[in-house]
């Protein structure tokens, strides 16, 4: 991949200092292969996990034709491209805090979708609410002890906002649900990842706001997706 991203024999060289001094292969070449798309990635902003794509399998399963479909937490907007390539004419919105995440996001979807800087649900259009089909919400789900633990890439060369769930890991998913059913349209879908030894308390957070869930997994990906759904009625 180096070797075919360097233009110059000296470019090459560096490049490979880079990779040697341990900036992400992704960051790089400056782009990431995602569900069969090249997704471009800039520095610190957080490299879409191959596992992911197990997420999007999922949200893909449950897209109709013309859906709206929300990414929250959007990083790089690797997941709202995805499954719009996947889906028939959805309606994307995507959104993230970090300014940097942003302005990627905004490249990678502008044929495809709109993308909001902001905190979670606030930058979205009032419109939106009671008309999302598909949220996707990947946030962060690292417990804030465990992040030191985590590997150099992700450590040092990644936002910690991308990574930082809080005490537990779960904060920001806590604030997604507890939302989430006001966004939803009736038989709507959250879907977000979270790690084998915190579904149970993920799917306790679901239910405790309202909405059906249900739970995904992938030995090969080592994936574990949550799906809310807002019941049909009420």
């Amino acid at each position: 991949m180096l070797m075919s991203a360097a233009r110059t024999p000296a470019d090459l060289e560096h490049m490979v200092q880079q990779r040697a001094d341990g900036l992400p292969l992704e960051h790089v070449v400056g782009w990431a292969e995602f569900c069969d798309l090249r997704i471009a990635v800039d520095p610190k902003v957080f490299v879409p996990r191959r596992r992911s794509e197990f997420l999007v399998r999922q949200a893909a399963a449950r897209t109709r034709p013309g859906e709206v479909v929300v990414d929250l937490c959007c990083g790089s907007g690797a997941l709202g491209a995805a499954l719009a390539a996947t889906a028939d004419g959805v309606e994307l919105h995507a959104a993230d805090i970090d300014p940097a995440a942003v302005r990627c996001a905004r490249g990678n979807l502008a044929s495809v979708g709109r993308v909001y800087e902001g905190d979670l649900f606030a930058p979205l259009p009032a419109a939106l609410r009671g008309r999302v089909g598909i949220l996707l919400a990947n946030v962060p789900y690292v417990p804030t002890g465990d992040v030191e633990l985590l590997p150099t890439e992700a450590r040092v060369h990644e936002a910690r906002v991308a990574l930082d769930g809080g005490a537990d890991g779960l904060d920001i998913l806590r604030r997604v649900t507890a939302e989430a059913g006001r966004w939803l349209a009736p038989g709507g879908h959250l879907l977000f990842e979270t790690s084998e030894r915190q579904t149970q308390h993920a799917v306790d957070t679901v239910t405790r706001d309202g909405l059906i869930a249900g739970v995904a997994t992938s030995d090969e990906l080592y994936a574990t997706v949550v799906i809310g759904t807002r019941p049909a009625s009420g």
